[in-house]
């Protein structure tokens, strides 16, 4: 099975093509790809076997339920987002119609009610992600207050299904690549930017495994909620 590959149009001169994972057949090339340029995730793969690619249909509730739930316990995110569903205030159109005072008694704080209206007044075009290239959606998703670097990589992760996306941010993609690696003790985001150049353009693939490798380590669930 080919991987599929679109055309993005970052510029009229510069025209970039970004490779989209959609199936545990393409994201099994991959990992093969990796394993030949990284030998050492081969015992990674062999006590995981094939991460689940965790998809989801992105827009914008997957934003703002991604919003909603930083610094936060699952519980409690899980607890507002059900009251913002029951309240019918998950869309831009709802949101926009209504005073901060409705928002804050669904359990919003005032910094997470900021966050949802920059989220409504830039608009986003959410069809138009699927064919910008990586950076172009990092840029427009990272000009929402309230959506960093992190929260940017996981829709090109989960939501565009992205090919080439390492979460050098990630707390136990951190820990896991120092155990891999060898390394004496975390990298820090640049460090491990730099030493993971070569498993690109399967740099998803390889952040799968880690929170896998990481989820085995600790005995628990280790990918993003």
């Amino acid at each position: 099975m080919s991987l599929q590959i679109i055309e993005t149009t970052e510029s009229a001169e510069n025209i970039d093509a970004v490779e989209i994972t959609e199936t545990t057949e393409q994201l099994k090339l991959h990992i093969n790809a990796l394993i030949a340029i990284e030998p050492r995730f081969a015992p990674i793969y062999d006590q995981v076997g094939v991460p689940d690619l965790r998809r989801n249909t992105g827009g914008f509730e997957q934003l703002l339920r991604a919003m909603v739930g930083q610094q936060l316990s699952v519980a409690a995110a899980s607890s507002i987002w059900k009251k913002l569903l029951d309240a019918n205030l998950t869309s831009p159109q709802t949101i926009i119609q209504v005073e901060d005072d409705i928002l804050r008694a669904q359990g919003l704080s005032k910094q997470k009610i900021r966050y949802a209206r920059s989220l409504v007044e830039h608009d986003i075009d959410f069809e138009a992600l699927t064919t910008m290239s990586d950076n172009e959606v990092l840029k427009t998703l990272t000009a929402v207050v309230g959506i960093g670097r992190w929260t940017a990589e996981m829709y090109l992760l989960f939501s565009l299904g992205r090919s080439d996306v390492l979460a050098v941010d990630d707390l136990a993609i951190k820990v896991a690549a120092m155990h891999l690696l060898g390394l004496a003790e975390r990298p820090t985001p640049k460090q491990l930017e730099t030493a993971t150049k070569e498993w690109s353009p399967h740099r998803s693939a390889a952040s799968l495994l880690l929170w896998s490798h990481y989820g085995w380590l600790n005995n628990r669930k280790a990918l993003p909620v």
